[in-house]
């Protein structure tokens, strides 16, 4: 009881995305999504492969590349498709860290090997792979999509990921979502697993099921019937400051405690130490501020 005691007390302590970055290998075992998308761990992953059939994994150097097997699985058969569709391989940017968790910058989500981020264009010429050298597909001052840079390509993209079985949702930003519903005929019916999002009008990101295998995976709520159209204004400037004053004016509530991290996971954090990495990424970490969870 008192060594099990200790592990835990140690996982709280490396508990911050320092701690999770340290790792450089993913943990022995059998493939396992544990807790959820934006709290929880991997066990299990593989490395995506550099590049393939369609596609190219970048900026492999912030050592986000790894997966549950059935993420790269998914990527690779992304990119095959991608290929038989005749359309250019897509740059596919951040998967999870070795072990997934929290990262030190850049999302709250990916924790569970079952996220990825796949880039609509590539980087101005001469440039590198920093996000806003990537070109945006929204026009942010009108609220509307950039004739110059969006096009059927994305939609094409969009759909044969959204069609993907193992796929449970895709992030976009909320002004492209509101393009698709006033301009995709036919078949709609893959749009209801697109989803608006603040930002993402430079990359789109691709969430899997939980996987069979992973009986403490804890997967969203289910999309409610139909295309999903009709509330993408949630997210417009408009509707935001609206909530802002509302908020300001309101007697402030009592906000729940956040879900802890799965016990499995604090284990594997204590187990695996982290050792003086851990103690310099810690203390590194310690001034970066994570944007909100996806």
């Amino acid at each position: 009881m008192l060594m099990a005691a200790t592990l835990l007390l140690a996982g709280e302590a490396l508990a911050g995305p320092a701690g999770w970055a340290a790792f450089r290998s993913p943990a022995s075992g059998r493939a396992e999504a544990i807790g959820g998308y934006a709290g929880g761990c991997l066990v299990g992953a593989v490395a995506l492969p550099e590049s393939g059939p369609g596609f190219t994994s970048i900026r492999r150097h912030r050592h986000r590349f790894f997966g549950h097997p059935a993420l790269a699985e998914f990527v690779e058969r992304f990119g095959e498709a991608v290929v038989a569709a005749g359309l250019d391989p897509v740059l596919v940017g951040d998967l999870s860290q070795p072990r997934g968790g929290r990262m030190p910058s850049g999302h709250r989500s990916h924790q569970v090997g079952l996220d990825a981020d796949v880039w609509f264009g590539r980087p101005a010429p001469k440039k590198r792979a920093r996000d806003g050298n990537f070109p945006t597909l929204v026009d942010a001052r009108r609220e509307r999509v950039d004739r110059t840079t969006f096009g059927p390509r994305h939609v094409k993209l969009l759909r044969m990921a959204a069609e993907d079985d193992a796929v449970a949702r895709i992030f976009v930003n909320w002004v492209i979502k509101k393009e698709l519903c006033a301009t995709v005929e036919g078949d709609r019916r893959w749009l209801r697993k697109v989803r608006p999002w603040f930002g993402h009008d430079r990359h789109f990101h691709v969430r899997l099921e939980c996987p069979e295998g992973s009986p403490e995976c804890a997967s969203q709520a289910p999309i409610p019937p139909g295309d999903g159209c009709g509330q993408e204004t949630w997210f417009s400037r408009a509707e935001v400051l609206a909530r802002k004053k509302a908020a300001a004016t309101a007697k402030p509530r009592a906000r729940g405690a956040r879900p802890g991290l799965p016990l499995r996971c604090r284990q594997l954090l204590a187990e695996g130490g982290g050792g003086g990495k851990a103690k310099k990424a810690r203390a590194r970490g310690k001034a970066r501020r994570p944007p909100p969870p996806k």
